[in-house]
Formats: C-alpha cells, structure tokens, sequence
C-alpha cells in the first residue's frame, strides 16, 4: 500500500470529519433533508457519503456540474445556499452547497444538503386541511372573558421594559398589578389564574406581591 503524503493525510482526515458532520445533520432532519459529503480531489467517484438519500445516487458515483466547476475555479463561491433544485424524477428541492477547501486555498470537498420540498407540500396541504373549520355561524370562546386583553396588557407592560412577563421582578409585578386593578381587569372572573400563568409564577406569589 503506497504512503500517504503528509497533505494526502490531512485531506483524509478533513473528509472523515465531514461525514460526521454530515451523518449528525442527516440525523436530525431526517427524512427530509438529504446530506452528502463530495470528494472533489476523486471528481469520477466524488460521493463519499449519503445521508438520507432522496436523490438515488450511490456512493461513488461522479462529481456534480456544481462539484465540477469548484474543481475548475477556486474562486467559485464557496457557500451557495438556498437554491431551486430537482431530484431525477422531478421532486422540487431546496439545496445548499458548501465547498471546503484545503490549507492551500484548493477546492478538496463539498458538503451538500437537498431538502425535499414535495414532502412540505404534503404536510401543508394536509395542515390546511386539518385547520379548516365549518360554515356554521356561530361565535364562542373557550377562553376566559377578556383574557386576551389581559394578556395584551401584560405583555405591553413587560416590553416597556424591554422583558418577557416571566422576567418581571416582583417589584414590577407590584406595579403591573396595581395598573391591571385600576383599569378592572381584577374584576374579571379568573383574572388572577390567568396573570399567574402568563407571568409563570404561582397564584401564591401574585397573593404574596400585593393583597386584593
């Protein structure tokens, strides 16, 4: 078996950190995203690895137009994200390219991630389905009366100071308190669960905070 040159061993190990980076990425969006690590100094036998594979291809096949024209220009772009593309049979995709390269500024590898955008119109259409609701006319709410102002009025006074209401400290829950009794929002039936739940402290603390 013929030595590797020292740069040979690098370009080895830069690949097989790849294809963990690679493998991890397939893994956590699989199945929709397909990942696959390119060997761009092996242009006819380029794939080294295949997560997720959605395309077909196998491992060793040959370097893509875009894998081609890195090995060409070392210039080319090195990240191309984002971009319409199509799997054999015609699946619409979403890909995103990203080239490495070497100590020398030389084009050795590619990372590549090919989403299956048929798969999102499926679940879309099967969401939109999902949420539709009938033509019946009638009007009611599963939410307390005036909850959603509440809340409104909450969270108005928590970006006044630039926090979420669960960041308030007890001093401004005093005073989000006293504003809230003022305009009568106590008043409304289950006022006090509804404060506790959306600041994210007991019905306890709020008692603790100020008397009613």
């Amino acid at each position: 078996m013929k030595k590797q040159t020292p740069e040979q061993q690098a370009n080895q190990a830069l690949l097989s950190q790849l294809e963990q980076i690679a493998k991890g990425i397939g893994e956590t969006f699989a199945p929709f995203c397909e990942v696959v690590v390119h060997d761009l100094l092996d242009p006819k036998h380029a794939i080294l690895s295949i997560q997720n594979n959605l395309s077909g291809r196998e491992i060793g096949a040959p370097a893509t137009e875009l894998g081609l024209a890195r090995i060409n220009d070392p210039e080319y772009p090195q990240v191309l994200a984002n971009y319409a593309n199509r799997f054999a049979d015609g699946r619409r995709a979403k890909s995103t390219s990203i080239g490495i390269k070497d100590a020398q500024g030389r084009y050795v590898a590619a990372l590549c991630m090919n989403v299956d955008l048929n798969l999102f119109g499926q679940m879309q259409s099967m969401l939109a389905q999902f949420c539709q609701t009938g033509s019946v006319d009638i009007t009611e709410t599963l939410d307390p009366a005036n909850a959603d102002t509440l809340r409104e009025h909450i969270d108005k006074f928590s970006a006044s100071r630039s926090k979420a209401p669960q960041a308030l400290k007890a001093e401004e829950r005093r005073q989000l308190l006293a504003e809230l009794k003022e305009a009568g929002y106590l008043e409304v039936r289950k006022a006090v669960s509804t404060i506790a739940q959306h600041l994210g402290v007991s019905r306890a603390t709020l008692y603790n905070d100020v008397k009613f």
